[in-house]
């Protein structure tokens, strides 16, 4: 295929929202031509798609009929119809991740059983179907149950922490997973293109809000020691040689006090632990997934200086059009790069867009960092 002159190839990106915007700004660079489907009449890439087409991303029809006139078709979220885009890859389409792929990975069962079966460490688990089952592990507690299908930023996640106390509890098919004593989570995100090639980023550090349980910082490079960072990167790179996987996949880790790596949950696409490689790595995560889908040489994934990157959320008891406080202030700084998604409301909590500041030295952008946090404020 002729990739880089435009109106060539439509890739089909199913998901309209901040992960497919900042995707698309690097297409541009490649004259590649974009083409999103999303439920939201103003997702943040309705006005910078080639076309931009408003359905569900999990009814079979309005995916399978979104997708039968493209070159290539690829995910910006997991939550998609999964047999629309099987029917799609028989009929000689390229589905990049692959359907079985997504399949496995939007249910965190599978997810679960997928480490299992291919000795890829990981928290101890339970698989259950309703809330009364939770009993029957009482003495294995504290758990997180994680719902099977549905959950994302934090939500779909909740810790039971005694066996008396799980009113709280989902009453759905779940995963039990056992409470680890870790030291910290990192993330490593790996790419693979179909010819196999594969490159992963630099280990990042995630600092989590804990009452959003949803990234509010990242470091990069992690803080971590060289065993463990080799340990990381061989099990993202095993995931996603036993996966087969074609594209971006972020791999979640816990580092636990004794130096052990285990997986907490992947993601099949760019992912929120990669933001900062658009201004602190040599390649960044949504050129390099292009690159990967495309089945071009992978990029260099080096660092060109040490980064953080804060999410901006939604002010709590803030919801309706959104306000931006203290920006004008933010930007008279050296290194910080501010990145705005197009959403015109918030509500608390909600990823708005995100900042990433670099320096020669982490320390000095951690303390950055702590400036720019206190002075960017989302509100209505």
């Amino acid at each position: 295929m002729t990739y880089f002159q435009p109106d060539k190839i439509k890739i089909g990106v199913l998901g309209g929202g901040q992960l497919g915007r900042m995707m698309i700004q690097s297409a541009i660079n490649y004259n590649l031509y974009i083409c999103c489907l999303d439920p939201d009449h103003n997702a943040p890439c309705k006005s910078i798609a080639n076309e931009f087409t408003v359905g569900s991303l999990t009814d079979y029809d309005t995916v399978y009929n979104f997708g039968k006139n493209k070159d290539i078709i690829t995910i910006e979220i997991e939550n998609v119809n999964v047999e629309a885009l099987k029917e799609l890859q028989k009929e000689g389409k390229k589905i990049f991740p692959q359907p079985e792929v997504i399949e496995i990975i939007k249910d965190k069962g599978l997810q679960k059983m997928f480490y299992q079966r291919n000795d890829i460490p990981s928290p101890d688990f339970f698989l259950i179907e309703n809330k009364s089952q939770i009993d029957k592990y009482r003495d294995f507690f504290p758990f997180f149950q994680k719902l099977r299908t549905g959950g994302y930023d934090g939500k779909g996640v909740v810790k039971l922490g005694h066996p008396n106390k799980t009113d709280h509890g989902f009453d759905a098919p779940s995963v039990l997973e056992k409470l680890v004593d870790f030291d910290k989570e990192i993330s490593v995100i790996v790419a693979r293109n179909e010819c196999g090639e594969t490159k992963c980023f630099p280990a990042v550090e995630c600092e989590f809000n804990p009452e959003a349980n949803l990234v509010e910082f990242l470091f990069a490079p992690a803080n971590i020691k060289a065993p463990v960072n080799k340990q990381a990167t061989e099990i993202a790179v095993k995931i996603a040689e036993k996966l087969n996987i074609v594209g971006i996949l972020a791999v979640e880790l816990f580092v636990t006090k004794d130096g052990k790596v285990l997986v907490n949950e992947i993601a099949p696409r760019p992912h929120n632990s990669g933001h900062q490689t658009i201004e602190g790595n040599i390649t960044s995560q949504f050129e390099q997934h292009l690159r990967a889908i495309l089945n071009l040489p992978l990029g260099d994934t080096g660092l060109i200086k040490p980064a953080v990157m804060i999410n901006l959320l939604g002010e709590k008891n803030h919801e309706g059009p959104a306000k931006y406080e203290g920006l004008t202030d933010a930007i008279k700084y050296k290194g910080v790069y501010i990145h705005l998604y197009g959403k015109t409301t918030t509500k608390p909590f909600r990823k708005m867009g995100h900042v990433t500041i670099t320096d020669e030295d982490l320390t000095l952008a951690k303390k950055k960092a702590s400036i720019i946090k206190d002075l960017i404020k989302i509100v209505s």
